[in-house]
């Protein structure tokens, strides 16, 4: 039994999430793996005094987040496509580990909002010093997708004195290209005056997640039903055969030698029957 519409929605659901999920992990862990093993970064691992910076954190969170992400979307579009439960089954335990983790890292950084902007001010100040002294690509690219999602330029906020002015976005008005907002500024801001719209996008990312482990257990239900249920064929051959059978040449296997008096054998016809098919 194929299945039902439910379930088809819910399966294409799934598909949809896991390939969002997909392209996010990917950021992530190659981000994170650029970051640890590129020649102008890889010395501040190597540096034992610096193994607690936020910049080492930062990067060992996205590495690890990546990788989880990718896992569970292995397991995830394995189980949708294929309609396996025991991979629906992995996919929805990794997911509710994921929402619960979302939940209590948003409710964590609105309780220590302060300790948790003077960590990213550290982090955003340590790209900014290996771009200014490199010119990473990638970091270039990091801080520009930074500064524009936060609508601010270096760490000075003077276009016209800023090292790295090449990665802020672009002036809102005359006045902006003058004086624009400062990173460590605004994310500070961010967490201090805005602490509840953050906690407001963890949870709302764990509802996400909810919803995608909702799904993941409907359609492991409906592919246990259709599996569980039964399938005949239903044959439209009249009844009347099976009252007064007669044989006919397809019926009957005639004999041959070297059984030359044995009686013919009859077969009932498969017509007249209902065969489970398992």
């Amino acid at each position: 039994m194929a299945l039902d519409g439910c379930g088809v929605v819910c399966k294409y659901i799934l598909i949809i999430f896991n390939i969002i999920f997909a392209v996010v992990g990917f950021a992530f862990l190659g981000l994170g793996l650029w970051l640890r093993f590129s020649n102008d970064t890889r010395g501040i691992f190597e540096i034992q005094a610096l193994n607690s910076s936020a910049f080492v954190m930062a990067v060992t969170v996205l590495i690890a987040l990546g990788s989880v992400m990718l896992i569970v979307v292995v397991f995830g579009d394995y189980g949708a496509c294929n309609e396996k439960r025991c991979a629906l089954s992995v996919f929805s335990a990794l997911l509710s580990i994921l929402a619960i983790a979302e939940v209590v890292i948003g409710v964590l950084a609105y309780s220590r909002r302060d300790e948790v902007g003077l960590h990213l001010v550290e982090f955003y100040g340590s790209l900014y010093a290996l771009f200014v002294t490199n010119g990473d690509p990638v970091v270039g690219v990091t801080l520009t997708f930074i500064q524009n999602t936060l609508h601010c330029c270096g760490v000075t906020g003077v276009p016209a004195i800023e090292i790295a002015k090449q990665t802020c976005p672009k002036p809102d008005g005359f006045a902006e290209h003058i004086l624009m907002p400062n990173c460590p500024g605004i994310i500070t801001d961010v967490f201090d005056r805005k602490a509840s719209l953050v906690m407001g996008i963890f949870l709302g990312t764990g509802g996400l997640l909810l919803i995608a482990l909702i799904c993941s257990s409907t359609l492991n239900k409906k592919i246990r039903q259709s599996t569980s249920a039964p399938q005949y064929i239903i044959l439209a051959q009249s009844t009347s055969i099976m009252a007064n059978p007669q044989p006919t040449q397809h019926e009957f296997v005639s004999t041959l030698p070297p059984y030359p008096d044995q009686d013919p054998v009859y077969f009932t016809p498969l017509t007249v029957a209902n065969i489970p098919m398992t």
